[in-house]
Order: structure tokens, then C-alpha cells, then sequence
């Protein structure tokens, strides 16, 4: 079959056409990379393991909590104090029991036969559902400060710097372990209104080692992520 030289032309352009556009060029621009930022550092660790006993010192005002070995530093965290009607009382506590396996004798929640949590936030005397089995919250590496349920345990920091307990001092879950080792029954805490000894710039020094690198093309649109510390390149 002959093909005339129009439809030949008419031909290329079609196909040029589809392979710009598959390109980008001329196309809809590329949908702009998700905003990206460093998680908030929870925490600090830097032990020497040296001489000195070890305190307790818990912001309730910055949700903060400083550990010291004799005069010196030796980590922070963020906690999770008691929130809005369960409110951690301030004052001088000491490390009166610890229990590395606890569960809650007042608060949990309701979940049905397959899992599914229906009220994260019952106290063991409420009515349970049918259907439902009340579970007894964890508190691990539990470490007691009052005779009326108080104490330091690992937990959720769903918003740090921000009150979320029903009175206990949350720590975040992978750190405790850390305290939990060098505290012993008779360890001073205290917990005050005063801020936090570290500085809102120290807290974030964290987020300022981990900057990134945008690359763009010649659009204008994001084309990949580098983050200067060696993490992943993330491409579009």
C-alpha cells in the first residue's frame, strides 16, 4: 500500500505529539512533592555510665524531663503529663517500686472479638459492651512516685510538648528501658512548673543537622530529595 507523503507528516506529527506529552513537556506540570520535615527528636541519651547518682528533674510547663548523673547531663525527653482534669501534681517524689511488667488498675479500653478498640479511654468499672472485653492499659518499666497510682512508665507522646496522661508521667516507649536501668528505688525526682534547663534551640539542633537539598528541573518542579547526612535520596 502507498502512503502519501501528507500522511506521512500528519503520521510524525501524532507520534511527536504523544512522546512530548508522555515527557512532561507541554503536559500538566508534576504534582509538587509532599512537604517534607523531620520528625521532632523525642529524646537524648548520653549516659557515661561514671560516678554519681542519678537524678529526676520533669517540666510540666515544657513537658520535658532532664536526667543527671551527680552534676552531670546525661539525657532529656519529652513526657506526657496528666491532661486536663487528671492534672500531675508538682512537688518532690522518690522511686518508691518498680515493676518492668505493669498494666493499669483503673484505665483501658473496650475491644471487640477481632481487635478493634470501640472506647480507648474506659476505666475498669464502666459497663462493659456486649460483645466487648475490657483490656487493662500497659505501663511498662513502671516506676512509682505516689501511693495513689502516680508514676513514670513508657507510653504514647502523641503531641510533644502537650499534656496527654491521666496523670502518670509518660516517657516515650523506646527510651524508658534507658531510665529504667539507671534509676533505683529512692531515686529523686522532681516535678515542677519551672521550664525545662534546655533551650528551644538545643531541642531542635536535631532537626537542624538533617537539612535537605530540593532538585528541581527545568520546570521548576521538585525532581528529588537529598538529604545531607546520607539518608535516602527519595525520588518522585
Amino acid at each position: 500500500m502507498r502512503v502519501s507523503p501528507s500522511s506521512l507528516l500528519a503520521l510524525s506529527s501524532a507520534v511527536l505529539a504523544l512522546v512530548s506529552s508522555s515527557c512532561g513537556v507541554g503536559g500538566p506540570a508534576p504534582a509538587p512533592l509532599a512537604s517534607l520535615k523531620p520528625k521532632k527528636q523525642l529524646y537524648k541519651w548520653y549516659d557515661d555510665g561514671g560516678e554519681g547518682k542519678v537524678s529526676v528533674r520533669i517540666s510540666l510547663t515544657d513537658q520535658i524531663a532532664e536526667f543527671k548523673r551527680g552534676d552531670r547531663d546525661i539525657g532529656w525527653c519529652y513526657v506526657a503529663t496528666g491532661k486536663e482534669g487528671h492534672g500531675t501534681s508538682d512537688g518532690s517524689y522518690k522511686i518508691t517500686e518498680k515493676i518492668e511488667d505493669k498494666y493499669s488498675n483503673r484505665y483501658g479500653w473496650f475491644e471487640d472479638e477481632y481487635g478493634n478498640v470501640t472506647d480507648g479511654d474506659a476505666k475498669y468499672n464502666d459497663k462493659v459492651p456486649a460483645g466487648m472485653v475490657y483490656v487493662p492499659a500497659p505501663m511498662p518499666y513502671w516506676m512509682r512516685l505516689t501511693s495513689y497510682g502516680i508514676g513514670m512508665h513508657g507510653g504514647l507522646i502523641p503531641e510533644p510538648g502537650k499534656p496527654a496522661s491521666h496523670g502518670c508521667i509518660r516517657l516515650p516507649k523506646e527510651f524508658v528501658p534507658l531510665v529504667y536501668d539507671v534509676v533505683s528505688v529512692g531515686t529523686p525526682v522532681v516535678i515542677t512548673h519551672a521550664p525545662s534547663r534546655r533551650s528551644e534551640r538545643d531541642l531542635e539542633s536535631h532537626d537542624r543537622q538533617q537539612p535537605w537539598t530540593m532538585n528541581r528541573g527545568g520546570d521548576g518542579s521538585v525532581e528529588s530529595v537529598t538529604y545531607r547526612n546520607g539518608m535516602p535520596i527519595m525520588y518522585r
